[in-house]
Formats: structure tokens, sequence, C-alpha cells
């Protein structure tokens, strides 16, 4: 099996033995008890018991410009931050969670007006990944966007979903500071903007 291009194992290689449903809200929380296939062995490892929790497929996109040599991000309160040393406002790229059976773009261009007014035309995929497979089901869709980027940022969201969102707009020659400054905690921006500066250096 090339490991390029295929895991070792599959679905066919765990064993559930009994799921309970922990907690139901915005997300959802589960007691798996399974067992798997172990590497090298025919055999499978012992009953093992692990937490799930579920959330919905989620998609987002870094907004840039060449021409205006600029980029977009967004600034929010983020409960997951709520114990961070530094801030619980932190800066992301344009995301949202998929709507029922919509798609990852079409999500992208409704959250995207939502979030900073642009209209997206063409849409460019990045990775689709588990941010955090250890313990979460989501599965988050990475793309980028050129825009044409307003001249000045502002306030955003739906304020009956809770959302009080900062759009702030970045010079490309602020992007180095970005990356090393430790200003951005969230995997998604950091993967974007890494993009960002090797799509720059091949202009």
């Amino acid at each position: 099996m090339n490991i390029l291009e295929h895991a070792s194992y599959s679905a066919s290689d765990v064993t559930i033995e009994s799921r309970e449903l922990l907690f139901r809200g915005f997300i959802q929380v589960e007691k798996v008890s399974l067992k798997h296939r172990l590497f090298d062995r025919v055999d499978y490892s012992p009953s093992i018991q692990r937490e799930l929790v579920h959330r919905p497929e989620a998609a987002g996109v870094l907004l840039y410009n060449d021409q205006q040599q600029r980029f977009a991000l967004i600034e929010q309160f983020r409960i997951g931050a709520f114990n961070d040393a530094d801030s619980a406002w932190q800066l992301e790229i344009i995301a949202g969670v998929l709507d029922g059976d919509e798609s990852p773009e079409s999500c992208i261009r409704r959250e995207t007006l939502e979030e900073s007014g642009c209209e997206i035309t063409t849409l460019k995929h990045l990775f689709s990944f588990y941010p955090s497979a250890g313990a979460c089901s989501e599965l988050f869709h990475l793309y980028v966007a050129e825009v044409e980027l307003p001249i000045n940022g502002g306030i955003f969201g739906e304020p009956d979903e809770g959302e009080n969102i900062q759009l702030h707009l970045f010079d490309y020659s602020q992007l180095d500071v970005l990356l090393h400054n430790g200003r951005l905690r969230n995997a998604p921006v950091i993967m974007a903007l890494q993009w960002l500066a090797q799509h720059i250096q091949q202009r």
C-alpha cells in the first residue's frame, strides 16, 4: 500500500462496541467504546473508550488582492480561547459552519458577505482537514479568494447570532510580522497566510 495515497487501515478495521450520547446542543458529545487494528499485527486493540465531540463541517477563506497588496482578517471573541493568557479575541480568516447539505463554497460566499461585505467570484481550494482529530469530528475546508477589498475595515456579523466581528485589512508588508509575533493562534489562519507568503514569492 502506498502510504502517500492511502492510510494503513480503513473504517472496516474499527469495531464499535457501544456509543452513548452524553450531551446534545450546538455540539454533541458522545462516549464511544471500540477496538481497532494494530500495526504489524493481526489482532485488535483492547477495548478503549473515547469522548468524541461532534461539530458540523466548516469552511473558511482568506481574502486577498495582489493589485492592492493587501489581505483581510477578522477579529472576534472566541470561547475556546477564553483562558488564553493574552486575549480571547482572535484573528481569523472568514469562516462558518455548513448549513445542512450546503456546499463549502456556498457557505463561504454567504459568510463572506455577512462578515466583510465582499463578494466572491472565484475560489481556490487549499486543504480539507481535521483541526483536532484527537477528540473532534469537525472537517474544515480551507480556501483562498482574490477579491476587491474595501478601503477600510468595519464591524460585521449577525447580532442575533451573538456575532460582533471586526474586519481588519493588512498590507502584504505586514505578513511576516503576523506569522512570527505569536498573534495568530488558530490553524486555518496560519495555514492560509503561509500559502499567501508562498504566493507572493512566486508572483
